[in-house]
């Protein structure tokens, strides 16, 4: 097979964490099985929310990881509201009024100068180290992982100056969304300048879940819908570990992630109380096990509820003993958003806990695109945030089936979920690739001719 060699320019890559990391690296480690070999651009030193080492193992060997210099604001933000944490679990908040002046401060900052987000000044270094990569490797094609979305205003200038093909990448949509900034008027329309050129710059537009691209039609109906492809986040069953376990004393229920600001747990804290004044179980039959990074205001409804002797608070552990905790589990959580577009949000959480196998319980809103996927696996059941008696329910069909030892009531259908194998992924884009690599190839022939 012939070996091409495309540019990803990723800013989460080894060894940083989190689930930003995952979609990109798995794309890196399969697409060498499919014709093409990545040569990474990334930073050398990211403020990464979590950091993984371990995933510095799944990079294949004799992959070109190229580590550029980027100046970053968030020592500042540190020192205006002294905090050590990361800055995500902090800011993004379903109101700014417990914010502190300085907090406030620095958000308004960030919301004005830094567009499209913090990572701007990475431009500087890596536009130059991306055009000797270019010309070191022979790069046949971009790519581009945004957030953040600085990735994507790199790829263009590439593109720009190569003439190369470009798919741009996007794990969330861009201006508007919830972990974007409220910016006023003017750095408002610059990102969105910013957005509209990427959008129509980029040959192909790949995206995560479906909302990316129904976002992006409804504020650029002139863009081409057929620009837009759906390549879903998945799992790469490679890193799950042996499935066997011993049964757990308590019924487990667990959620793996990060729990802040619009995604909070509450009304599976109202199903429980419930359930204990029926008498059905009470905190000591369960364990609530919180796997990950956990904002204040979660912590705070937490230790409000009678069941917080039930929690278990571990945080951040490398990615494949997260998924240990999963494949442990009696029941997986799955919070989703609290916003106007919770509807089409698909985290990418849900993809790993379907490889598990094990049932979901999703808060997030009905005829929602988390439901028809799990109504489509038969993975899950989905209660919206405002139903604590049918999570209640719910729970006690889960917590009955385990007290009597038998199958849980749900049956996972592993003819769709394997459709969602990180491999598959990585082919998809691999054969979108091609397509562009040929096209161009086409163009350039006819343009010979008519010369």
């Amino acid at each position: 097979m012939e070996r091409r060699r495309v540019l990803v320019i990723a800013y989460y890559f080894p060894p940083s964490g989190g689930p930003g990391v995952q979609r990109v690296l798995k794309h890196v480690k399969y697409l060498p099985e499919f014709g093409w070999e990545p040569v990474v651009l990334t930073v050398r030193e990211g403020e990464f929310p979590a950091r993984d080492p371990s995933l510095l193992e799944e990079i294949p060997e004799g992959i070109h990881v190229e580590r550029t210099p980027i100046l970053e604001p968030y020592s500042l933000y540190r020192l205006l509201t002294r905090r050590k944490t990361p800055i995500d679990i902090h800011v993004l908040t379903t109101t700014s009024r417990h914010h502190s002046f300085a907090e406030r401060l620095a958000q308004w900052i960030r919301a004005t100068f830094f567009i499209p987000d913090a990572r701007i000044g990475w431009l500087l270094t890596a536009v130059p180290a991306g055009k000797r990569l270019i010309r070191r490797f022979g790069i046949s094609a971009l790519y581009s992982s945004s957030p953040p979305y600085t990735c994507s205003l790199i790829a263009r200038q590439l593109k720009r100056w190569s003439g190369l093909p470009w798919i741009a990448g996007f794990r969330d949509p861009w201006t508007g969304f919830l972990t974007t900034p409220r910016r006023w008027w003017l750095p408002a329309a610059i990102d969105r300048l910013l957005e509209h050129s990427v959008f129509a710059e980029a040959d192909l537009v790949e995206y995560a879940w479906e909302g990316i691209a129904e976002d992006a039609l409804r504020k650029y109906p002139e863009l081409p819908p057929t620009k837009f492809v759906y390549i879903p986040n998945g799992f790469d069953p490679a890193d799950y570990p042996n499935p066997t376990q011993q049964r757990n004393e308590r019924f487990t229920i667990t959620y793996s992630g990060s729990l802040y600001g619009r995604r909070n747990p509450a009304v599976l804290l109202q199903a429980l109380e419930l359930l204990a004044r029926q008498g059905v179980l009470s905190p000591t039959d369960i364990c609530l096990r919180i796997v990950g990074r956990c904002g204040e205001e979660v912590v705070e409804t937490l230790r409000r509820s009678p069941f917080f002797a039930s929690v278990e608070l571990i945080p951040y552990v490398p990615h494949r003993q997260s998924l240990q905790y999963v494949v442990s589990a009696d029941l997986l959580l799955l919070v989703v958003d609290e916003a106007e577009d919770s509807h089409a949000i698909v985290p990418g959480k849900v993809f790993e806990y379907l490889g598990s196998g094990k049932p979901i319980l999703a808060i997030a809103p009905h005829s929602s695109a988390v439901e028809r996927l799990l109504h489509e696996t038969g993975s899950g059941i989905v209660v919206d945030r405002t139903e604590p008696e049918q999570c209640a329910h719910i729970v006690e069909r889960f917590y009955r089936s385990w007290q009597t030892n038998t199958e849980p009531p749900l049956s996972p259908r592993w003819d769709c979920i394997r459709r969602y194998e990180r491999r598959t992924a990585a082919q998809q884009l691999a054969r979108l690739l091609d397509t562009l690599q040929a096209t161009q190839r086409f163009q350039h022939k006819n343009s010979k001719l008519r010369n």
